[in-house]
């Protein structure tokens, strides 16, 4: 999905690859003239609040980050800023799960971050672990160039065709030097195991004094998943799972800098809270797991529309969630043949399959 303000080549089909999507948000830098404000190949080693007299509403940060390309050339370079948007991201951190036995492997093992090439796993008998949209993906390319790809996982059976040499099992009871026993007694051998198990927050550069918790998935002390509520003036861009990216994105950022600039102003710090508990609660009571304290789904259309509503700012097209639904209902239908599809918005409201 694209930037509200900055629409896709027409050319472009309505899957894209990486490589497209690298250009069109290199685009978008340069059609904004942004690039000039942007300072690369920098990491940031250090985010720290500095409080004047304990006052909490109008602290500065102080940053240090280091040039990643001259790492030799000096320490870190100090600077100070009235706010900050953690951007990092959340997939580079890899989550394997804690299983004494896959010591006893003899094969190759590697996290769906570090899967490049299918190429590489020719006439192999691949076991992909987790059944999200990585491992569905991952599985679907393995597919033309492995002997066999084997999905384990805890959901419901897919309701999609699969390649041939491609199937379906249970979670794993137990692993051996090559063999794998899965929960419904099955065992089957294998060359390498592929976990596509998701990924942890990684704020390994924020000061303890940043106050931030991270607790099974779950990052406190949040409002609306984006405004910390003692430190108004941080943010945490995009921390939720399973939403339409840009979009949101885009509500997100223009609530922060709303209350940035005083346009809005925020509730009170216990009363964040208080909506952050509430909001928490009521997925617990939905018998969601504590780790899906920001997972969208669903909700991200409400979430959006209520951000852009508290600060009077312009709704998004309502064609973008029906085309995002439209899309995850092909999905789900047929993963084999859905990115082939064509779609074209007719206006604000409606779009057509081609």
């Amino acid at each position: 999905m694209a930037f509200a303000d900055f629409p896709f080549d027409s050319s472009l089909p309505s899957f894209i690859t990486h490589t497209e999507m690298l250009e069109y948000i290199e685009q978008f830098g340069r059609h904004f003239d942004l690039l000039k404000y942007i300072q690369f190949n920098t990491m940031v080693e250090s985010v720290r609040p500095v409080k004047p007299s304990g006052d909490t509403q109008s602290v500065t940060w102080e940053v240090k980050v280091r040039d990643v390309e001259n790492r030799e050339s000096g320490g870190p370079v100090t600077s100070h800023y009235d706010a900050v948007m953690v951007c990092n991201g959340h997939y580079a951190l890899p989550k394997i799960p804690d299983m004494d036995e896959l010591d006893t492997f003899s094969g190759q093992i590697l996290h769906s971050h570090n899967y490049r090439h299918p190429e590489t796993f020719k006439d192999q008998s691949i076991l992909i672990v987790g059944a999200g949209s990585s491992g569905m993906d991952i599985a679907v390319d393995l597919s033309p160039h492995a002997k066999q790809v084997v999905i384990s996982h805890w959901k419901p059976r897919f309701k999609t065709p699969l390649p041939s040499n491609v199937k379906e099992v249970q979670a794993i009871k137990s692993v051996g030097k090559t063999e794998v026993e899965f929960l419904d007694g099955c065992k089957d051998t294998f060359d390498s195991i592929v976990f596509c198990s998701g990924y942890d927050y990684d704020f390994s550069f924020l000061h303890p004094d940043c106050l931030v918790d991270v607790s099974d998935g779950r990052i406190t002390p949040l409002y609306k998943h984006l405004i910390h509520q003692i430190f108004p003036s941080l943010c945490f861009m995009g921390i939720s799972k399973r939403f339409c990216p840009y979009p949101h994105f885009n509500a997100q950022a223009l609530f922060f800098l709303a209350a940035l600039d005083g346009s809005v102003k925020l509730p009170t710090e216990k009363e964040m809270h208080e909506d952050e508990a509430k909001e928490f609660q009521i997925r617990l009571d939905e018998g969601l797991p504590h780790r899906y304290a920001h997972d969208m789904g669903d909700r991200q259309w409400e979430y959006n529309s209520n951000l852009l509503s508290f600060i009077g700012a312009v709704q998004h097209k309502p064609v973008i969630e029906k085309l995002y639904h439209q899309v995850m209902r092909c999905r789900t239908k047929n993963i084999l043949i859905y990115r082939k599809m064509k779609f074209k918005v007719v206006d604000n409201d409606k779009f057509v399959q081609l």
